[in-house]
């Protein structure tokens, strides 16, 4: 019976929905769920995010989809942000999002007094790792905790097995160095607190040994002529250990990156989309070269498995200043398809004869060469650039919201 319940119950795809083009992205390629916020409230202020206007209209579209839209309010705000946080839960409570992520007790209390019909789960933010944490908001009436980075495997289970309520983990993305996500070096560094949103990835900076002595000598702290990346973790990646987190309990499978492009969410989301679709049985479950060389065509630090077997190792740590890297970029996206061609709104240079890649269920990996190409007057060009609307011809299978890319720093498949 246990098997079959896994079959049965597939945990949720929680994707990024930086701004409405990312949601939009996320949607097409098979995300259950997004999750977005404004700028003042949701740590990524610098992401496209929504204005109330924006939340609803998102709102609307996404359950149109059939798809959940999860609102971050997890800032922890001070004084001065509480005025201001009672307005946009009261415009939350009229919005009604399928839930809203918060860290902060104070909000808890308050989306509780003046949207208690809204759903709530808990931040990675608020250092959920034990299970007398997850019993104390559980009990406060939270339905789902999105649990600690730094848990393992069994903890969690543990965790699953001391409350009802769901469970939320991170699956792929970038990893703070600090614990949880509670940072303060882009603080004293840029003046920029990543706490309220306004994080500078400071820890992904290049740094070096100055010996108070010796001004101007800068040392590596390891044997490296370009000094090290002394706090720049790989990105997380639990694509081969999927089934285990279906034996741990796990609901929801989370994708970081509101900041990242919609290369990134695309592809992101159409591999691990595909993967749970996948998991029949546990112990049949496997990984497709397809995926893996997919994961390989966007920015990326390397990838780890984090904390949930345990340590992070000491491999897992980018020390060599080859932080990041991609083999694929993004050309265009297509906005229509009329027959055997497509309307083109273009993100890079494209010129004829080139040859592309379209992220497209059964395409994957196949080169097409750009024949002809006609600007949006309908005349024969042989060159456009970004912002550029064209169309050309696709193969059967392309559609509407699909993207299209290119081997990187090269006009062919080669």
């Amino acid at each position: 019976m246990q098997g079959e319940d896994i079959v049965l119950k597939r945990p949720e795809l929680l994707a990024p929905a930086g701004d409405f083009e990312k949601m939009k992205t996320a949607i097409h390629y098979g995300a259950d769920a997004v999750y977005l916020g404004s700028s003042m409230f949701s740590l990524r202020g610098r992401a496209g995010n929504f204005g109330s206007g924006d939340l609803l209209n998102a709102v609307e579209y996404a359950r149109g989809k059939g798809v959940r839209v999860y609102v971050t309010v997890n800032i922890f705000p001070h004084n001065n942000d509480l005025p201001a946080i009672r307005e946009h839960i009261e415009q939350l409570s009229d919005i009604s999002p399928d839930a809203v992520i918060l860290s902060d007790p104070g909000v808890f209390a308050q989306l509780k007094k003046t949207a208690p019909a809204i759903p709530i789960h808990i931040s990675t933010q608020a250092n959920i790792t034990n299970v007398a944490a997850a019993r104390f908001w559980e009990d406060c009436g939270a339905k789902r905790l999105v649990l600690s980075r730094e848990l393992s495997l069994p903890e969690i289970e543990e965790i699953r097995k001391g409350v009802s309520v769901e469970l939320e983990v991170f699956v792929h993305g970038s990893i703070c160095i600090s614990y949880s996500g509670r940072c303060y070096i882009s603080s004293f560094l840029a003046s920029r607190g990543a706490n309220t949103g306004e994080c500078t990835n400071s820890c992904r900076w290049n740094y070096a040994l100055l010996e108070e002595k010796r001004p101007g000598e800068y040392f590596p702290v390891f044997e490296d002529s370009r000094g090290t990346y002394l706090m720049s973790s790989k990105d997380l990646c639990m694509l081969p250990y999927l089934n285990l987190l279906v034996d741990a309990g796990v609901d929801s499978f989370k994708i970081e990156g509101r900041m990242k492009g919609i290369n990134y969410v695309a592809g992101v989301v159409k591999v691990y989309r595909e993967a749970i679709d996948s998991i029949r049985d546990s112990a049949d479950y496997s990984v497709l070269k397809s995926w893996v060389d997919e994961l390989s065509m966007f920015s990326s630090r390397g990838y780890t498995t984090g904390m949930f077997f345990g340590k992070q190792p000491d491999t897992d740590y980018n020390f060599d200043g080859e932080s990041y890297r991609m083999s694929h970029e993004l050309v265009g996206v297509v906005m229509d398809v009329n027959g055997g061609s497509a309307r083109i709104a273009l993100r890079n240079r494209l010129d004829k004869g080139d040859t592309i890649e379209y992220l497209a269920p059964g395409l994957e990996g196949a080169c097409f060469t750009v024949e002809v190409m006609f600007d949006d007057a309908g005349i024969a060009i042989v060159s456009a650039r970004n912002e550029d609307i064209i169309t050309i011809n696709v193969p059967y299978g392309v559609r509407q919201q699909d993207l299209i890319r290119r081997k990187k720093n090269s006009r062919n498949c080669t």
